[in-house]
């Protein structure tokens, strides 16, 4: 039975390797500490998720260890001796960073050293997947050409149609204080891989996504969004006249596609991994796409202020991944993805009988 180690366990891209895996028949160990309910609060919680998964998955044991302790992790590593590690623990918001810079380095940079460094000190072989970010991009994409339509941003150029390659420049822009030591993390796994022979990859994520996602105000787009329809709560949107643009990814595919990575792995590759165009949407079409699942129209506020380094148009090109995994392939659209995320968090707020 191969053995995987996964970072932030809990939480909605690790829960959903940690259910992936488990069901072809790994032995999965987890790591998680809890850490997004110091980071948001009692809405950020993902203790939950660690008591479904200890329950449904014999093959799967869970660690409340914290990935900025050196010395645990590691210790760790080298005693449980993975087969493969994904990587997907993080401080995952622009605003947080900003008010606490400390543990957002040395959660999302300091961290990753630490368990590259275990990695490296128990085998060169072991594939590492890191779970980073389009905001190693900064603001750069707003940069480029857009047009305004009525209901979203888009790029005015046909070179970016099917939106932003690996190769587009991560420097000289303003990436927030997250988005910087997302960075530091993503070029300190590229040069591990260079410097040290090892197979590893960079997923700079589009809007990830799923049921299983805890979404609160500072992260977690259609979750969030989708959570505030369902309970009537305030939708705020910040700037752009909430014709900003991501590409959304459900969970699953994300999963599916670190699956095939672990299949034929690489060295230090880089890889844009979202929904692509087809599943590109603004806020603005996001409130009419959940309000016809659900019936109800969004309660919602407007600030003139956008948030800092955020993007107005992102779309992830996919065409690297297609080229190197053309196994791979999104399988669920935006509809599917906004009904079980409705349907999850309907759920959840369910009174227990």
């Amino acid at each position: 039975m191969q053995k995987l180690l996964v970072t932030g366990a809990a939480g909605l891209i690790g829960s959903e390797v940690v259910r992936h895996f488990c069901r072809r028949d790994w032995e999965v160990i987890g790591i998680d500490n809890n850490m997004r309910a110091d980071f948001f609060g009692p809405n950020g919680d993902t203790l939950w998720n660690v008591g479904q998964l200890t329950e449904q998955f014999k093959h799967y044991t869970h660690h409340s260890i914290d990935i900025r302790d050196r010395k645990v992790v590691l210790e760790f590593i080298k005693s449980v001796k993975p087969d493969a590690i994904v990587h997907a623990a993080a401080q995952p918001s622009h605003d947080l960073a900003a008010s606490r810079p400390f543990d957002d380095f040395d959660v999302n940079a300091v961290g990753t050293l630490n368990l590259l460094e275990a990695t490296r000190r128990f085998s060169t072989d072991v594939p590492f997947v890191h779970m980073s970010t389009n905001k190693v991009y900064g603001d750069g994409p707003n940069g480029l050409n857009l047009i305004e339509k009525e209901a979203r941003w888009d790029f005015a150029d046909d070179l970016y149609f099917n939106g932003i390659k690996e190769s587009f420049s991560i420097d000289q822009s303003k990436h927030s204080i997250f988005g910087a030591s997302k960075v530091s993390a993503d070029v300190m796994v590229q040069e591990y891989a260079r410097y040290f022979d090892m197979p590893t990859c960079c997923l700079r994520g589009g809007c990830l996504t799923g049921p299983n996602h805890s979404g609160v105000e500072l992260h977690g787009f259609l979750s969030y969004l989708i959570k505030c329809n369902l309970t009537g709560k305030e939708y705020t949107i910040f700037g752009y006249k909430g014709k900003q643009v991501r590409d959304n990814i459900h969970s699953y595919d994300v999963a599916r596609f670190i699956e095939e990575f672990l299949q034929a792995p690489r060295v230090g590759e880089v890889y844009n991994l979202g929904g692509g165009r087809d599943n590109s949407i603004s806020i603005l079409e996001a409130f009419e796409l959940i309000t016809s699942i659900s019936g109800k129209p969004m309660n919602y506020t407007y600030s003139d202020k956008a948030r800092s380094g955020d993007h107005m148009c992102y779309i992830s090109n996919l065409s690297k991944i297609y080229e190197h995994y053309p196994q791979w392939e999104i399988s669920k659209n935006l509809r599917i993805t906004f009904e079980e995320i409705y349907d999850s968090w309907e759920k959840r707020d369910r009174p227990q009988r």
